[in-house]
């Protein structure tokens, strides 16, 4: 019986360029919760940004892993922290600004989601560049990062999908300490986490804290930020726009996040537990066209 549904939220269970989760799986949701599973969002972004993304329904995301999973929290309460000190960011920017790459460092505040500062010793350069996210009114160009521990942080590019692969590998040489990973097919931003902690961490952490067998979870994902989880969990999931890495760790695979295949699967896991089964996404015949037809 699945016990704990975790799943990452942009391009998973929230297609890329919605503002939320839909409605369907708001309630399906909420139907876990009362059918005694509990639920996490596994995401990339700060705790702040998950209000919105939820319909203003704190239930859902009491429990979660925030920021790459360097904030957790059971039930409300926080039961790990980890931060990236200013000294380590510093590096990734003189690299970047070394190598005169068209990539800017992103700071987040974790109260405020659109508080997001961008660090370049050039602001001419970043203005005459501005990555996709670039909003001047409520983000600001600072020369150097801040003095101070930070929890998000992000690369946001003004290149191409090639040279941001180049930048990571170039990023994850230069800087060994941290790491660094795309957390989206099509946004081009790149994740900058503490190395040595990750999404697998968290939802190990989280499932520890409630009790529950590692096997009884059940992790949906679909890109690189996820992959750690995908691997440390028997019963991972990719969704069919997950990146082929994800695609080839996970044990099942279920249909598009654009056709609210996850919600479909969070019914399906509903009804497996009330009947005493395995859900149906979870055998090697499974089928998503038809399902997605049912």
């Amino acid at each position: 019986m699945i016990k704990l549904v975790l799943s990452d939220l942009d391009d998973t269970i929230i297609p890329f360029g919605a503002p939320r989760a839909s409605a369907r799986a708001l309630k399906d949701i909420r139907a876990l919760q009362v059918a005694g599973v509990h639920f996490a969002p596994v995401t990339g972004r700060v705790p702040a940004a998950m209000s919105w993304m939820f319909g203003d329904d704190e239930t859902c995301y009491a429990t979660g892993a925030f920021a790459n999973g360097q904030v957790v929290r059971v039930d409300g309460r926080t039961v790990k922290w980890v931060a990236i000190e200013s000294e380590l960011l510093q590096q990734v920017v003189d690299v970047l600004d070394g190598e005169c790459l068209n990539v800017w460092l992103a700071l987040y505040g974790l109260t405020d989601p659109a508080h997001v500062s961008l660090v370049s010793p050039h602001p001419d350069r970043l203005l005459a560049n501005p990555p996709d996210a670039w909003d001047g009114h409520t983000q600001c160009i600072l020369p150097r990062v801040p003095t101070g521990s930070y929890v998000k942080a992000n690369l946001q590019c003004s290149c191409s999908r090639q040279e941001m692969t180049k930048v990571r590998d170039l990023l994850r040489l230069r800087v060994p300490e941290l790491g660094f990973v795309m957390p989206s097919l099509v946004a081009r931003v790149i994740d900058v986490s503490a190395l040595g902690w990750s999404k697998a961490d968290a939802v190990l952490l989280i499932a520890h804290e409630l009790g529950i067998d590692p096997t009884e979870a059940c992790a949906f994902g679909d890109s690189e930020n996820d992959l750690s989880m995908i691997r440390a969990l028997p019963n991972s999931v990719a969704v069919a726009n997950a990146d082929e890495s994800v695609q080839q760790a996970a044990a099942w695979h279920i249909g598009l996040s654009r056709d609210d295949a996850v919600a479909q699967a969070f019914e399906d896991i509903l009804a497996a537990n009330a009947e005493g089964r395995r859900p149906s996404f979870m055998s090697k015949d499974f089928n998503m066209s038809e399902a997605l037809l049912a």
